[in-house]
């Protein structure tokens, strides 16, 4: 396994990540017990999840995931052994989690605490704000919503709360998620002016069909040493090559789940067939391809990979044993040329 240390922190995780947001859905108790000491074994110490997973989100289900990771810690024992990251909903789409659920103090202080109560621990090593409680382009929305925005909660605000948690100690350090440059660097300067703490990570999506990370945060990454912690590495699994043709395997997670649309565009499907075509060529598994290639980008700081299987989980943690040749590279830069960020 390989380690690297989050600057701005004393944070030192595993370049894979454990991605969690299928326990409690698609995996048991039991199978997520079995995929956190099966990744433990392979040296993965970084677990990844959310106050609203699993995922698709429902009332019946939410909070499960960390309940699961939770009572896996009791039972192992094992908490000093992980660094335990997960996130705060923010405003739209799930009101269930609480009535309002504007990032202020009052709703991100019983968040941390409800999760904290399930993960069974008495502090979150990385605690990320899962959505900016303004409108912004994320979740696969283009075209900036020019919107007057009065809900009354300020970035301000927000940071002051997360600072208050982690005077406290319940939280160590905290990060974005579906976060825009505007966003972290307004974090940036806003923890500067006020002396409160400051963002260490961002988690956005990046695979080959959408690397608009590129764009304008990974000049951040790069200066402000706020790196990325990147999800979807696999496109929902697009990148495996197993939807192609219109297949939906059985138990899949888009074929279980008709609103997982996002990867299956047009131009989607037409670069994801050029990628799994290039890997075969070489020799190579497409979903390993796909994961090497995010593992080498100089700005990702963790790759949070998910699984519904062991084997699938051990495919996904050998990927970090590949180097891409400069003839897949070269291969996978024409692909991008033809077909920029056609899931965006």
């Amino acid at each position: 396994m390989q380690y690297h240390r989050l600057p701005h922190s004393t944070l030192d995780v595993s370049k894979v990540c454990l991605g969690t947001m299928t326990f409690g859905e698609q995996n048991t108790e039991a199978d997520a017990h079995a995929q956190l000491d099966f990744a433990l074994e392979r040296g993965v110490n970084f677990i990844d999840t959310a106050e609203m997973y699993p995922v698709p989100p429902s009332q019946a289900t939410q909070g499960r995931t960390e309940a699961y990771i939770g009572s896996w810690l009791e039972k192992s024992g094992k908490r000093d052994r992980v660094i335990l990251a997960t996130k705060v909903a923010g405003p739209r789409n799930v009101p269930y989690i609480r009535e309002d659920m504007s990032l202020n103090r009052r709703h991100i202080h019983q968040a941390v605490e409800d999760s904290l109560s399930r993960l069974k621990t008495d502090y979150i090593d990385l605690y990320q704000v899962h959505w900016p409680q303004r409108h912004n382009n994320c979740f696969g929305k283009l075209n900036y919503p020019y919107q007057d925005e009065h809900s009354g909660v300020t970035l301000l605000d927000t940071l002051d709360a997360l600072n208050d948690l982690v005077k406290a100690g319940k939280i160590r350090y905290v990060g974005v998620s579906n976060e825009t440059p505007w966003g972290v660097m307004s974090y940036l300067h806003l923890a500067e002016k006020h002396s409160l703490t400051r963002i260490v990570s961002i988690q956005n999506p990046y695979n080959l069909l959408n690397r608009s990370f590129e764009v304008g945060l990974s000049e951040i990454s790069h200066h402000e040493g706020v790196e990325l912690l990147a999800y979807s590495p696999l496109a929902f699994g697009a990148l495996s090559g197993k939807y192609l043709g219109g297949a939906r395997p059985s138990g899949a997670r888009c074929t279980l789940h008709q609103r997982f649309s996002r990867y299956f565009t047009e131009a989607g499907q037409k670069a994801t067939q050029e990628y799994v075509e290039l890997a075969r060529a070489h020799g190579l598994d497409p979903a390993q391809m796909a994961l090497a290639f995010v593992n080498s980008r100089p700005f990702v700081a963790a790759n949070i990979i998910g699984a519904t299987t062991l084997k699938q989980l051990e495919s996904n943690i050998d990927s970090l044993n590949i180097t891409l040749s400069e003839d897949v590279l070269a291969g996978i830069d024409d692909i991008a040329t033809r077909y920029p960020n056609p899931c965006p």
